[in-house]
């Protein structure tokens, strides 16, 4: 593991790591392939045999057809910049609450890549699926991604998941099957040799290592649409939990994180500069305020990701499925709690807090993000 990522996983397999948060945004606004999180269920798995690899498109469609990377590359080429979090990103501190299920994941489960390849749009039109259909002749209204993964939640059958086909077949939502990262290939931790790339939409329906396109009547019942990446609420446990009774979750609500310090960060009197990476399910961010004494008083910070180019969220040439970096300084002179908020153009907000989302299985922790400063007496 280098030395910039924590390893989650005890055992070799599934392998998880996440980066330290400096390095997470202090290289750059796009986030470097090897320093973006990586999230597995099973083992990863080998694709070396490119020349005989394809992904099957079938189901309720009037004509199946099988697809080569070679085919893919033919279809015009869609570049969009999104940002894919994982469910449990900051589950850690949720866990302080109450335990929860899930790989303890701290702020960084969370990375900004440039994806390159065909819009699955205009995949699906090869099989006779216009633009905007929201069904298809054959019943068909779900669009189901099967993986070349295996994990045991699937009792060693593939990982799965779905997504409506109205959003599949609307070019707006830009869902594409990536093959390039930042201008180069994938490599095998994200994907190899193709991956969904649904934006704005938590990271488990993005499915890698992509096996078939299956259109189905009803959403995936795979074990990750059915029984895992569900909101409850606070009362519900594992004794009297019902999964059927909630949908599984699509959308990532609007979050923020201040990456530049630690949770407890030791520092000397002076000016404390707060960076932060804020993200949230393709609305674009109004503003991010940040208090410096615990919440009593509020300033706004201010974007700097983009140098002299403004970030305008309601803009279609905008990035927005990417994060928005901001930043905000202060003095400080005495211990203190740094706090962050970030609101978005519908004004949704983060919940003030965490125990009031707290779940059993610890995702979806979008509450202010809270850093403790201990000032240090300078040196005489």
């Amino acid at each position: 593991i280098k030395k910039n990522f924590f390893c989650k996983s005890l055992i070799q397999e599934p392998f998880n790591a996440e980066p330290s948060r400096s390095p997470l945004i202090s290289s750059s606004y796009v986030t470097p392939v090897d320093l973006f999180y990586k999230r597995n269920h099973g083992p990863v798995p080998i694709v070396d045999d490119i020349e005989r690899y394809q992904v099957s498109i079938c189901g309720l469609v009037e004509k199946s057809m099988e697809l080569s990377i070679a085919d893919m590359k033919k279809l015009p080429k869609h570049i969009v910049t999104a940002t894919l979090q994982c469910a449990g990103n900051r589950r850690t501190a949720m866990s302080k609450v109450k335990t929860v299920k899930g790989v303890g994941w701290d702020v960084c489960a969370i990375g900004n890549a440039i994806w390159g390849g065909a819009k699955l749009a205009d995949v699906l039109e090869l099989v006779g699926i216009p633009n905007l259909a929201s069904i298809t002749p054959l019943g068909g209204k779900h669009v189901e991604f099967i993986s070349v993964d295996r994990c045991k939640e699937e009792n060693g059958g593939p990982y799965k998941a779905s997504i409506p086909l109205i959003q599949a077949t609307t070019s707006d939502s830009e869902v594409i099957l990536a093959y390039e990262m930042n201008g180069e290939p994938l490599n095998r931790d994200h994907g190899y040799p193709l991956c969904v790339i649904v934006p704005g939409v938590i990271g488990a329906r993005s499915v890698k290592w992509l096996d078939s396109i299956n259109i189905i009547a009803e959403e995936c019942q795979g074990f990750f649409m059915q029984k895992d990446y569900k909101m409850f609420p606070p009362k519900i446990n594992w004794e009297n939990i019902d999964w059927s009774t909630r949908r599984p979750q699509m959308d990532f609500p609007v979050q923020s994180v201040i990456c530049s310090l630690e949770d407890v960060t030791k520092v000397k009197p002076g000016k404390v500069c707060d960076l932060l990476h804020v993200s949230g399910g393709g609305r674009g961010i109004e503003r991010v305020d940040v208090s410096f004494d615990s919440g009593k008083t509020w300033v706004e910070a201010s974007r700097y990701q983009k140098t002299g180019i403004p970030y305008v969220a309601d803009d279609k040439s905008s990035d927005k499925w990417a994060w928005v970096l901001f930043k905000a300084e202060v003095e400080i002179s005495e211990n203190t709690e740094i706090v962050a908020k970030a609101v978005d153009i519908a004004a949704n907000v983060q919940p003030e807090n965490v125990e009031f989302i707290w779940n059993l299985r610890g995702i979806l922790n979008t509450s202010w993000h809270r850093i403790h400063i201990h000032t240090e007496l300078p040196d005489n």
